[in-house]
Formats: C-alpha cells, sequence, structure tokens
C-alpha cells in the first residue's frame, strides 16, 4: 500500500526473517509515513539477529503478504516519534528508549520497486 494506515487498529503481525529458512514472530507494529515500525528493546532476538543479517522481511497482515527491506533506526528523533506512536497505541512507552541500546526496525519498500 501507499500508506500503511491499515494497521492503526491492528495490534499484531506475523514478521517472517530469514528468507532462506524462514523464521516468523507475531509483533505488535507501529504505521509512520510510508513505513513500518518494529521494535525489541534491548533484546537481541533471533529475528533482530536475522534482520541484520539480511534485510529482507515479510510481513502478513490481514491474510495480504507483503515483501519489505528492514533498517535499524539509528536516530533518536525518528525513535521518540515511534516511541510517540508506541504509546498512543498501546497505551504504554517501549520498554527502552536510547536509540543506541534498543532494536527498533523500520520496515519499507525495497528499493527500486
Amino acid at each position: 500500500p501507499s500508506n500503511w494506515t491499515c494497521v492503526a487498529e491492528i495490534k499484531t503481525i506475523q514478521l517472517e526473517t530469514r528468507p532462506v529458512d524462514p523464521y516468523s514472530v507475531n509483533i505488535w507494529v507501529i504505521d509512520k509515513d510510508a513505513a513500518l515500525y518494529v521494535h525489541a528493546g534491548e533484546n537481541r532476538a533471533t529475528w533482530v539477529e536475522h534482520m541484520l543479517d539480511d534485510p529482507t522481511v515479510r510481513v502478513r497482515i490481514e491474510g495480504k503478504l507483503y515483501t519489505l527491506t528492514s533498517t535499524r533506526v539509528t536516530e533518536q528523533a525518528e525513535f521518540d516519534q515511534f516511541a510517540d506512536a508506541y504509546e498512543k497505541k498501546y497505551d504504554r512507552r517501549p520498554r527502552s528508549e536510547n536509540v543506541k541500546q534498543a532494536y527498533l526496525f523500520r520496515l519499507s519498500e525495497p528499493t527500486g520497486t
């Protein structure tokens, strides 16, 4: 989609990492502009490791699959905007809000599509 407002009311999506040997998790999601955001806090979970190795992911939202590219967020200002949206949607702040310690990923359309 041209934007992800369709996930505004959806609490959890399915995220698939590691295309060569797929690994999936159910995860909370935030939509902002033309991207989705997923957050692991300071937990370097298996899916985080996979996305650091290969940024290609797929998400399933209401039965539809989308291939996206993940990028780790490194700017505190972008993280702060995510945290505000996270609090609005889930009624709590993210566990860790230090962009240097937390694993926050922006999911967007692959370049060239």
